[in-house]
């Protein structure tokens, strides 16, 4: 995983009425040789408005009394928006180090421990090495971070830090906060087995320095993360990780905060423990 990688980018509602259409019946032709035959039309043209509404209202009650089918669309369509509804079920038994530990061995605990990881990678700790290199001991296999540590460290150099604002040792100047967050929007089970999950995380950021001399601004971005589990031990541990940019929103006519704003809003608003 890249540093580029990690921070590189109308509903219409349909008004519609409702037409009613009367349906002109063939007459019945007139007797040339004699007076027409007004009575017995009329019975006829009643029997058939009754036979047409009851039939409308059969058919309605049908329509209502139908049972629900299973949805049976083939499994390489896009889910439907309940599969990420909110279950309710816990989503972790504890934490160590502020990184959420003990996800449920089953899908929704998949789902929930790639979108906490999202959050602990993408936070200001992976800027400085200690707390850098224990949110990797927590979050990756054992072999897997013992090999991403040393190259993890040459990529945040100083010279790296420093394009952000940063010291050598990943703080921030006097009078200026850092900003780094991760958003989860939803997730995605791209594949799943009770030993490995392949899962999808679609997230918003913020990345930048807020602060009257910044010229780094905070700015958003939206990025798909996508995580490689495997289940080791008694929890669910990253074995792989890509992103890609998107799916991004049309940019909204918000106007922009202030410096001051910005940094209040950061230390005041607390991150989230994030489930299914």
């Amino acid at each position: 995983m890249s540093n580029d990688d990690q921070y590189g980018g109308a509903g219409y509602g349909e008004v519609g009425g409702t037409g009613q259409t009367r349906t002109r019946l063939p007459e019945a032709p007139s007797d040339p040789y004699g007076p027409a035959r007004r009575t017995s039309r009329a019975p006829r043209s009643l029997v058939t408005v009754v036979g047409v509404v009851v039939l409308l209202i059969a058919a309605i009650a049908f329509a209502n009394q139908a049972p629900d089918t299973p949805d049976d669309r083939p499994s390489d369509e896009a889910p439907a928006a309940a599969s990420t509804a909110a279950t309710g079920t816990d989503p972790v038994t504890g934490k160590t180090a502020s990184i959420p530990k003990g996800f449920a061995h089953d899908e929704q605990g998949a789902q929930s421990a790639a979108a906490n990881y999202a959050v602990a990678l993408g936070s200001d700790g992976m800027f400085r090495k200690n707390t850098r290199h224990a949110l990797v001991d927590g979050i990756y296999a054992p072999d897997v971070a013992s090999r991403m540590k040393g190259p993890q460290d040459e990529a945040y150099s100083a010279a790296f830090l420093a394009r952000l604002g940063l010291d050598a040792n990943g703080n921030a100047p006097q009078g200026s906060t850092f900003v780094t967050r991760t958003v989860p929007i939803g997730t995605r089970v791209e594949s799943y087995t009770p030993t490995a999950a392949k899962v999808s995380v679609w997230y918003t950021g913020l990345i930048g320095m807020s602060g009257t001399k910044s010229t780094d601004p905070v700015r958003t971005l939206w990025k798909t993360w996508t995580f490689e589990l495997s289940w080791i031990g008694e929890d669910w541990k990253v074995v792989d990780d890509t992103q890609q940019d998107g799916p991004a929103p049309v940019p909204g006519d918000v106007l922009v905060s202030t410096s001051d704003d910005m940094s209040k809003a950061i230390k005041e608003f607390g991150g989230f423990t994030y489930a299914r």
